[in-house]
C-alpha cells in the first residue's frame, strides 16, 4: 500500500496457522499450544489501514516461530546435530526456553516429543524470518523516506495475571518503550494520554519493556520510533475459552478511534517534537 501516514503497525505473535507436521511433532492439545498467542490482536487494529497505516501480521504462530527474538536464539538441547557457531545459545530468553524456536508454552510445558533437525531449524528461520523482518525494515524506509519520520506500533496482548504467581495485572494497557531509548517520550506521552482519555488505565515498560522488534528498530536519533503496545486480553476475549468475548466489539471501536488520534499526530519533519492531535 502507499502509506498515508508516517506509522507502521506490527503484530507477530497474533498468528494462528499452524503446520500440520508441527501439531503432530507436538505433545500439547489445541488449548495449550494456543496459550501463547496474542489471540486476535490482528483484528483489534487491523483498522489501521483505514487511516493508512501499513499493518505488517505473522500468520504463522509464535510458538512455531518467534519473529520477536534475534534471528538465532536456539536452544542446543531442542536439536539433533551442531548448531552453527553464529548462534546464541547464551541468551536469558534461550535459557527460559523462549528463544527463537520456544521449547515451551506457558507454565513450562514442553512442546516437542522428541528433538527437531538442525536443518528444520534454520529453515524456519530462512523461510519465515528474514523475509518477515524484511518487510519491517523495507515498510520503515518507506515511511521514513516519504514523511522524514516513521514510527513502528508493535501490538501484543498480555494475561490478565501474571504467570508466576497468578496475580492480576491491573493496567488495560502497558505501553514499552525501553525505558525511553526507543521512541520519543513524546510520543509515548501522546500514546497514554490518548488510551487514558478514552477511559483506559496505562502503565509502562513494567513488566513490558518492548521486546527484539522494540530494542532492534527504534532508533529515535535516526527519525526511527519504535513503541510496544500490550492489551490485557481480559479486556475483549475469555481466556480460558480461548474466544472474544461481547466486549470485542466495542474494544474494537474504540481502539479505531485511538488509531485514528493517534496517527493524526503531527510529528514534525524531524520526529523529535510531536505536536497535539489534529
Amino acid at each position: 500500500m502507499n502509506p498515508k501516514v508516517p506509522f507502521v503497525f506490527n503484530s507477530p505473535h497474533s498468528g494462528r496457522f499452524y503446520p500440520i507436521d508441527f501439531i503432530e511433532s507436538s505433545r500439547l492439545d489445541q488449548k495449550e499450544i494456543r496459550s501463547s498467542e496474542d489471540a486476535f490482536v490482528d483484528h483489534l487494529y487491523r483498522s489501521a489501514v483505514e487511516f493508512g497505516a501499513p499493518f505488517i501480521t505473522a500468520h504463522f504462530p509464535r510458538v512455531y516461530l518467534d519473529v520477536n527474538r534475534e534471528p538465532f536464539e536456539l536452544d542446543p538441547k531442542m536439536f539433533e546435530g551442531r548448531l552453527p557457531s553464529y548462534v546464541n545459545t547464551r541468551s536469558l530468553r534461550v535459557a527460559g526456553g523462549l528463544g527463537t524456536i520456544a521449547r515451551i508454552v506457558n507454565e513450562n510445558k514442553e512442546i516437542y516429543r522428541h528433538r527437531l533437525s538442525v536443518e528444520e531449524g534454520l529453515k524456519r528461520i530462512e523461510d519465515l524470518y528474514r523475509p518477515y523482518h524484511m518487510a519491517i525494515r523495507s515498510t520503515l524506509a518507506r515511511v521514513r523516506e516519504l514523511f522524514g519520520v516513521a514510527v513502528l506500533i508493535d501490538c501484543h496482548s498480555m494475561p490478565s495475571t501474571t504467570q508466576s504467581r497468578g496475580a492480576p495485572i491491573h493496567s488495560d494497557f502497558i505501553l514499552g518503550d525501553r525505558f525511553g531509548t526507543s521512541c520519543n517520550p513524546a510520543i509515548t506521552n501522546a500514546a497514554a494520554d490518548l488510551l487514558t482519555d478514552l477511559g483506559f488505565s496505562v502503565g509502562r515498560n513494567l513488566p513490558y519493556a518492548g521486546g527484539f522488534i522494540t530494542e532492534h528498530y527504534g532508533r529515535p536519533e535516526k527519525n526511527i520510533h519504535a513503541l510496544q503496545i500490550e492489551i490485557n486480553r481480559a479486556l475483549y476475549m475469555d481466556e480460558k475459552a480461548h474466544v472474544p468475548s461481547e466486549q470485542f466489539p466495542l474494544v474494537r471501536r474504540v481502539l479505531t478511534r485511538f488509531i485514528g488520534q493517534l496517527t493524526s499526530i503531527d510529528l514534525g519533519h524531524t520526529g523529535s517534537q510531536p505536536l497535539a492531535a489534529e
